[in-house]
């Protein structure tokens, strides 16, 4: 092997790692899912969609477990279907999320329940359950899917931009908790991607325009713009990297 490759190997190769990546089947999961994959990682997918989970776990190489992580027994179905498939995870990935973003004053207790189990409750169980875990074994990386309205509000963000402001502090607290043990946790920061997820706003042109106009690359995201910095956070070569929220938007956030 070449002395590049090598070292390039020992930085990022997911080799021996396994990885549990909910809202895997689909949009920046599916994406992230296929680069850990093809960066060495065993994989299991977790979503709703069994047709679309065997297809991406297809591409992987790797397993599905279907199961709603906003319903009562959602993450305990995930924990014992992963576990059951690979043993315990190295690397979590939190992807999964709903975006349900009515005018805030017309949101009602039902959308506020889901969204805050699906975006919060689910990462933060996930992390309690697989977190100690890793920390004993001294390597462990959890990296979590948030979103630009954490940080500022625009388009609804209602409840949305609520739950990820959250999960962002919960990546700070996992940070806390782990990182002395080799485990590190961080959240990557989308812009607006085109993804199955929004659907809702991608159907107004005039909006995808002035939106990809924030950037400063000139266009809006797609899901494989994740695949470099989801390996990095899941690799070796990030064991200084914690706590962060680190933006990958086109440079959404600074214009």
């Amino acid at each position: 092997m070449p002395v590049s490759a090598t070292y390039l190997s020992s930085l990022f190769s997911l080799d021996g790692l396994s990885a549990l990546v909910t809202g895997g089947s689909s949009g920046i999961g599916r994406a992230i899912a296929l680069a850990l994959a093809r960066a060495g990682a065993r994989v299991v997918v977790v979503g709703r969609d069994e047709e679309r989970l065997s297809a991406t776990a297809a591409e992987t190489g790797g397993a599905w477990v279907a199961a709603d992580l906003g319903a009562p027994d959602g993450v305990q179905r995930v924990s014992d279907g992963v576990v059951a498939a690979m043993g315990e995870p190295d690397i979590l990935v939190n992807a999964a999320g709903v975006n349900l973003r009515p005018p805030l004053g017309e949101t009602t207790d039902e959308v506020l329940d889901e969204t805050l189990a699906v975006n919060l409750v689910a990462p933060f169980a996930l992390g309690r359950r697989f977190g100690p875990g890793m920390a004993e074994r001294g390597y462990g990386r959890i990296v979590n899917v948030s979103s630009q309205q954490a940080h500022r509000a625009f388009v609804t963000s209602g409840v949305y931009g609520m739950s990820k402001g959250g999960l962002e502090a919960l990546t700070r607290s996992q940070a806390e908790a782990w990182s002395a043990q080799g485990v590190t946790a961080n959240a990557l920061v989308p812009g607006f991607v085109l993804t199955r997820m929004n659907t809702r706003l991608a159907a107004d042109p005039e909006q995808v325009a002035r939106l990809a106009a924030r950037t400063l690359v000139g266009r809006n995201g797609q899901p494989d713009d994740f695949a470099g910095a989801a390996v990095f956070l899941a690799s070796r070569a990030s064991a200084y990297v914690t706590g962060q929220s680190i933006a990958v938007d086109g440079g959404f956030s600074v214009h």
